[in-house]
This record gives C-alpha cells, structure tokens and sequence, in this order.
C-alpha cells in the first residue's frame, strides 16, 4: 500500500495522501511516513508553506478503526511508533504555515488533521463528521481543545456528542472552512494562497503563525514573542520591506 508521499518545489512542501481505494484511511505506517515528511520540512529552511492534499474521492476517511486499541495503549503506557495524538500535535507546530486542502470528505481523526493546518480551503460538496462517541472511543486531550479553540466549545460539544454530518456549507459557517470554492476551483485557490504565503518575508510569517497558535492554546511565551519581534525589527528583511514598498516593486526577502 501506498504511503503518503512528498513533494518540495523551492519554498512550497507537499504531502499526498494516496490511498484512495480506502478513503484514504491511515494505518500505523502512514502515521510515521508523514511524521517523518514533517521532520524533512521542517528541517529545511527554504520551505515556507506545506500543503497536504488527497487522491481519490474521499479527502481522508481517518484512523483505521481497527487499530484503536494500538493508540489507546500508547496513552496507557505503550509505545507504538507513532501515535495519531502526536502526529496531529506536530502538524500543528510544524515549522511551515500549513494548508489543508479538502477536495473530498472529511471523517474522524481526519477532522483534526484539517484543523491542525493553519488554513483550510474546502471544495463544494463535501462533508464532514466526528463518530468518536458513536464508537465508544474518548477523543484526546489535544484533539478536543483544537475543536474548542478553533470552532467554539458550542459546537465542539454538537459535532463530539452527536456524531452528526455536516455539510461544506456549515463547516464554512462554524470555521472548519477558512474558505469554501467550487470543485475546479480548489487546486487554483490553493495554489494562490501559497503563493501568496511564499513571496512574505520568513521571519513574521513562521513566527505570527506559531505565536497566534500559542495563542489559541492559551500557551503564548511572552518572551519568545519579544524575542522575535526583536529580531524581525534588526533584519535585513524589514529593511527590504520598507524599500519595496516605497518603490512600489515586490520585496526580495531572504530570511535574515
């Protein structure tokens, strides 16, 4: 089977999930394969953007619930590879700005996967659900308060509690959704924003992305954020700003 593979093209990263006979369902291999994509990128400095993406008609269908009983003893004091917990939990705090893009359905610990990228452009007619409670499963720590700062704690508890589908329109009205475009029009958007991500100067962009997530968690280090805006105000880079903007042509940054 087909792990999720890895594209770098100069500043832009790209994960594929390519399972799509199986809804592109991950197993305990996949975990680690994208696990170790994200140490590559994040390891490498000229990547700004990682996108992840899908093949087939499903955008993922989530954990294999068969191997459950695996991640439950990895909370419990056993130790598989890879756990999804730690695997989404490193999504969120890669190095890159992330984008999901959701050219299909979104089921289970998927969801999470979404939410963990910093945008999440979605394509008309697809759908979404969470089945944790219709499977007896206890979500974990991290994946609830992703929900909670993300989407609210109203309908974190509707989408947790009630198993229900929703559908691309309500998951742009609750935010899953950063942005909601018609089918042929996902890859073109997607390509534009990281584009768009890309040409930033390196310095604010990665260090805003990981501060408002700090935020968000309600984890900010003051110092840390002091630090950077510090360094950001001693760069090359601002300097360039300043100068691109004055003479009306496009920056050139190079992260210093």
């Amino acid at each position: 089977m087909p792990t999720p593979k890895l594209a770098i093209d100069q500043h832009i990263a790209t994960i594929t999930l390519q399972r799509p006979e199986q809804a592109n369902r991950l197993e305990p291999q996949d975990l680690q394969a994208i696990a170790q994509h994200i140490d590559t990128v994040n390891a490498n400095t000229q990547v700004l953007v990682l996108r992840l993406q899908a093949t087939g008609k499903y955008f993922c269908s989530g954990f294999d619930i068969n191997q459950i009983g695996q991640q439950i003893g990895h909370r419990v004091g056993q130790s598989p590879t890879v756990s999804f917990e730690k695997l989404v939990d490193a999504l969120e705090q890669a190095r890159p700005v992330t984008i999901a893009l959701l050219h299909g359905s979104v089921y289970g610990g998927a969801t999470d996967l979404a939410l963990a990228c910093d945008f999440r452009i979605g394509a008309e007619g697809i759908d979404m659900f969470m089945p944790a409670a219709r499977l007896g499963l206890h979500y974990y720590p991290s994946g609830l308060a992703r929900y909670v700062s993300r989407l609210g704690v109203d309908t974190a508890k509707r989408l947790f509690l009630t198993a229900e589908k929703i559908n691309a329109e309500e998951m742009r009205a609750c935010g899953f959704l950063t942005q909601l475009v018609a089918t042929d029009a996902l890859e073109a958007t997607g390509d534009a924003l990281a584009a768009t991500l890309a040409a930033m100067a390196p310095l604010p962009l990665l260090g805003m992305k990981k501060h408002l997530n700090a935020l968000a968690r309600g984890a900010l280090d003051a110092a840390a954020l002091e630090a950077d805006i510090a360094q950001c105000m001693q760069s090359a880079d601002i300097k360039e700003g300043q100068a691109a903007w004055t003479e009306r042509r496009v920056p050139r940054f190079t992260g210093r």
